[in-house]
């Protein structure tokens, strides 16, 4: 009988031998990539314009996905299954990752590929404006298993415009409306938006499509078509095509105008994701790597602080934390700021230095007759339980006489660059009386990315300004927007600046406000109101109706 043991030791040193034959983790690495190139499209204007719908007969071809250029992968075998491929481009790592068909038949879809390939300078703005975003939005779609298309779903939502803001009241780059931000988590408030909170937007915008992605049945694209109308859209469309014994998928569905465009525009940008080379577009490189730290502050503080700490710009600082509304994060939280990856070891050592008083400064208040420690707060958009801590009050009792310290900005308003006191006038000079405004034109900017800034539609600023939707901007050309309440809603944003005596100010009504509201906001009666503006109890407010409101105890 031969020796085992013999032979136990050839068989290995076999083995052995063949596995230096496979090929080595940098040779699978540097497989060929394909180069990252843009464009845009020829019979859309913009990345909003909305296409024509399909005829029944085109609106019915094949699901055809496109032909397969993502990145080479290795063989079964080449290298051990638990080590994955390793990416120096976040758009490599997508490119690798994409799995939903495109349907590249389709003549929307094609519309919309072939904008988007025309249009190399606007996929240029898009991927600097994702750079800092990118990978954790990657990141976060990759740990839900979800299919990776998804990340670039801003891309169309919203260019990636952490600031963007919708005539419908979207904003962020998921564009939330109001009322679903609040039903997915998003706090907003007079100091912060949740649904401009990179990380807080993009957990509640993957929620949400999880759950419509499991309403309608695991159809991706009914999923993102929900996303953009509603669910009760897709579902009314659904119906009505089930009682007509028609098909039920997204290009056979009458859907609104703009969600027929929506969702052509996501396939074809992740088309040219897959296959950039092929349609003669580039991608600038993302690095494949963190961008930001989450950094817990603990409490309130003041943004040009937090800057300085940082080493960043404020327009830095508020590009990482675009929730923040105001000079200072929000006293009552989230005490989360994000700040580069390379400046968190700094950031935590100078921020652990700071006394609670340091990290905004205090303006001492003497307390007036009849005032609540309640209605200070709330005057001064802090909390009161930021008022007990920083004057070591032990109950809400107050003193008239008495004295409190009141967090204020320590820089002017104008240093606080992008708040949105700041960010709604920007770019634009006024042009005589009332809301008028004047826009001059930058090298790239179209129709759609002042619109988006400035919360107006395509077309009302083309009616503004006699031009057609579709035409070219010469750089240095003048616009007039017309801003009647400021471009983006929040707890102030009609509250005129101009002063009416020691304490008071107006007040632009909106459409849907009460008296009982508006009192409510400002922390006042409405029999206040009533008596400051000389009206009666039943009168109607009109919308851009100015009112007088004063301060309590002015």
């Amino acid at each position: 009988m031969k020796n085992p043991r013999l032979i136990l030791t050839i068989s290995a040193a076999f083995l052995l031998s063949a596995c230096n034959l496979s090929p080595t983790k940098q040779a699978v690495e540097t497989a060929a990539v394909p180069a990252r190139q843009t464009a845009e499209t020829v019979a859309v204007p913009a990345p909003e314009a909305e296409i024509t719908r399909p005829t029944s007969g085109e609106a019915h071809e094949p699901a055809t996905s496109a032909p397969s250029n993502s990145l080479a992968m290795p063989a079964a075998g080449e290298q051990p299954d638990n080590l994955a491929p390793q990416y120096t481009d976040v758009w490599q790592r997508l490119n690798s990752e994409l799995s939903l068909p495109r349907h590249l038949d389709n003549r929307t879809v094609k519309a919309k590929l072939a904008w988007f390939a025309r249009n190399q300078k606007y996929l240029d703005r898009v991927a600097a404006r994702a750079t800092p975003y990118l990978f954790h939005i990657v990141e976060e779609v990759e740990k839900r298993n979800l299919p990776m298309e998804l990340a670039l779903l801003p891309i169309v939502e919203s260019a990636f415009h952490p600031f963007a803001y919708s005539p419908s009241d979207a904003s962020g780059i998921w564009q939330f409306i109001p009322g679903t931000g609040r039903i997915y988590g998003l706090k907003q408030n007079w100091w912060y938006d949740g649904r401009r909170d990179i990380v807080a937007a993009t957990r509640a915008a993957l929620d949400y499509l999880e759950k419509l992605n499991k309403q309608f049945n695991g159809d991706w694209l009914l999923a993102l078509a929900a996303y953009n109308t509603g669910e009760n859209n897709v579902a009314r469309a659904i119906q009505r095509n089930r009682k007509k014994g028609q098909k039920t998928d997204f290009f056979s569905l009458r859907l609104p105008r703009e969600t027929r465009g929506y969702v052509p525009s996501l396939l074809a940008v992740t088309e040219l994701v897959a296959n950039p080379k092929k349609h003669g577009v580039t991608w600038t490189p993302i690095t494949n790597e963190p961008y930001f730290a989450q950094v817990d502050t603990g409490s309130q503080i003041d943004l040009a602080t937090a800057a300085k700490l940082a080493n960043l710009s404020m327009d830095e600082l508020y590009t990482l934390n675009p929730g923040f509304n105001r000079w200072a994060t929000d006293p009552d939280g989230p005490h989360r700021l994000l700040v580069p990856v390379a400046g968190e070891k700094s950031f935590l050592q100078g921020l652990g230095r700071l006394s609670e008083t340091e990290r905004v400064n205090w303006e001492r208040h003497i307390i007036r007759p009849d005032e609540t420690l309640g209605g200070i707060a709330a005057r001064h958009r802090t909390s009161v339980t930021t008022l007990k801590k920083v004057n070591n009050l032990r109950s809400n009792l107050i003193r008239a006489g008495g004295d409190l310290l009141i967090p204020v900005a320590k820089e002017s308003n104008k240093h606080y660059s992008l708040s949105l006191d700041n960010r709604r006038l920007r770019g634009l000079k006024r042009a005589g009386d009332g809301n008028k405004y004047i826009y001059t034109v930058k090298r790239g900017d179209t129709l759609w990315d002042i619109g988006r800034q400035y919360g107006v539609s395509v077309s009302q600023l083309a009616n503004w300004n006699g031009i057609s939707s579709r035409k070219f901007l010469r750089p240095r050309q003048k616009l007039n927007l017309w801003l009647p309440g400021g471009n983006e809603k929040s707890d102030d944003s009609s509250v005129d600046a101009r002063q009416t005596g020691k304490g008071s100010f107006y007040y632009t009504v909106k459409k849907g406000d009460s008296l009982w509201l508006i009192a409510k906001k400002f922390n006042v009666t409405v029999e206040q109101l009533l008596a400051w503006n000389k009206v009666r109890k039943n009168s109607f407010l009109r919308p851009n109706q100015k009112l007088i409101v004063q301060s309590v105890g002015a």
